[in-house]
């Protein structure tokens, strides 16, 4: 069966620039390109952009996943010369510069982004993602939801005080600020919004642990304001163990540091490996699959093809590769949307890329986050909200901005949470939630739907 070209028509003179991935750093270069005589085509597999850093919250029921995605169509449907392709990307055809999708079918292309992100490393245990799922999707931040919801009304039925406790403790593997975030978010969950909606058990007795294999949390924060964190998360009532290293998990638990610890759900956020990006170019990647990239974000070899974002390795002032942040995809992407313009148009030599930093982030809990500037370091209330003014302002609609901020102000006078749903292919019945031979911990979710919820 011949190829079929997915390019948008109309197909012109104007050159081409297409993009594969539609997070921070791939939108952001659209939008850059976007109003010029350049033909741009976006390529993803959702029809959406996800503000991944807040997913932590839809799995812990704060928000849901409308608030923080919003379709790629949507977005840039001012600029008339950008169009949309949802497709699975399975390759790179460098010599015909084609980009080959899942169904068969190509998009060609003059010059070629990716911007495809990255995903979570189970470092060499990919078998532990069904059961301690990470926090880089809509459907992982639903089952999650619904996992830690599930576990309370499980112990609510349940008459084993052993299991009881199970269910009411959750794990969650890596201390940087998606595991700390997670964390305070399960602790406040259970403390305060769960604290009167159960007649049998007290979820303020539920029990959250925080497991990070190296000597501290926040690892690339400076040392004080990753005690600060580790201190606010105690008050909490979270457990925060470093120094050890997740050994095993199993539907029942997991064993972390020669203990095995009973729990009814685990969370992943420890580490990241880029997209498969760099097999689909025949390029050596770094050990996390990063492509290596020039300053000017192009990959060396390759012609007419740039890597941004989590998808790329480039080394910033310090001579260390960029962390992986949404601050630094959304600059790449400008920059290169920017500079592809005045070669395409112009003729004019791409600038090398410096990342301008303007601060690193975590909300610890209500009321407390933690704030480095580099030069300068805030913690506490003011740092709070400077951390909720900078999400704010990174939603894509201004919609999304005034419903999202009339939640967390909500959810901060009231400490109630909204979207407390369950839902699965069937009602759980109470004798299968207690007599399932797993703790009730991950059986009831092997049949839910992916994009229920």
């Amino acid at each position: 069966m011949p190829q079929i070209d997915r390019t948008p028509s109309p197909v012109d003179s104007r050159p081409h620039v297409v993009i594969v991935g539609a997070g921070f750093g791939g939108l952001a270069c659209a939008e850059a390109l976007g109003g010029t005589n350049i033909r741009v085509t976006i390529i993803d597999r959702n029809n959406y952009h996800l503000f991944v850093p807040l997913l932590y919250q839809v799995a812990t029921a704060a928000l849901s996943p409308a608030d923080i995605a919003e379709p790629i169509r949507r977005i840039v449907s001012r600029h008339p010369n950008i169009d949309v392709v949802m497709g699975e990307v399975t390759g790179i055809d460098r010599t015909a510069k084609r980009v080959e999708l899942a169904d068969g079918s190509f998009v060609p292309y003059d010059r070629l982004v990716l911007a495809t992100g990255s995903s979570y490393s189970y470092f060499g245990h990919d078998d532990w993602a069904e059961i301690a799922p990470g926090l880089k999707t809509i459907e992982n931040a639903r089952r999650i939801r619904a996992r830690l919801l599930m576990n309370f009304e499980q112990a609510e039925m349940c008459e084993d005080p052993a299991r009881q406790k199970a269910l009411m403790t959750t794990i969650v593997v890596g201390g940087g600020p998606t595991g700390v975030e997670m964390a305070g978010a399960v602790a406040e969950l259970a403390r305060f919004t769960l604290a009167r909606d159960f007649r049998r058990i007290d979820p303020r007795t539920a029990r959250v642990l925080l497991v990070e294999a190296g000597p501290r949390i926040l690892s690339t924060f400076p040392d004080d304001l990753g005690q600060y964190a580790r201190r606010k998360l105690e008050e909490l009532g979270v457990v925060v163990l470093t120094g050890q290293a997740v050994e095993s998990i199993t539907p029942e638990g997991a064993t972390v540091g020669g203990r095995f610890i009973p729990a009814g759900a685990i969370v992943w956020g420890a580490g990241v490996k880029a997209s498969p990006a760099g097999s689909w170019l025949g390029v050596e990647t770094d050990h996390s699959g990063r492509i290596p990239v020039g300053a000017d974000m192009a990959v060396p070899g390759v012609p007419d093809v740039y890597a941004l974002g989590d998808t790329a390795a480039l080394a910033g002032d310090d001579g260390k590769p960029l962390p992986g942040l949404a601050q630094v995809a959304k600059q790449q992407g400008e920059h290169l949307g920017g500079g592809l313009e005045a070669s395409l148009l112009r003729g004019q030599p791409l600038e090398p890329f410096r990342f301008r930093n303007r601060g690193n982030t975590a909300i610890v809990g209500r009321s407390a986050a933690v704030f480095d500037f580099g030069t300068r370091k805030l913690k506490g209330w003011f740092a709070w909200v400077l951390w909720a003014i900078v999400h704010v302002y990174l939603l894509v609609n201004f919609h999304k901005r005034v419903l999202v901020t009339m939640q967390w102000l909500w959810r901060w006078a009231t400490y109630q949470r909204g979207a407390r749903l369950i839902t699965t292919d069937r009602p759980v019945s109470a004798a299968e939630s207690v007599t399932s031979p797993h703790g009730g911990s991950a059986e009831p979710f092997r049949g839910m739907k992916r994009g229920q919820g």
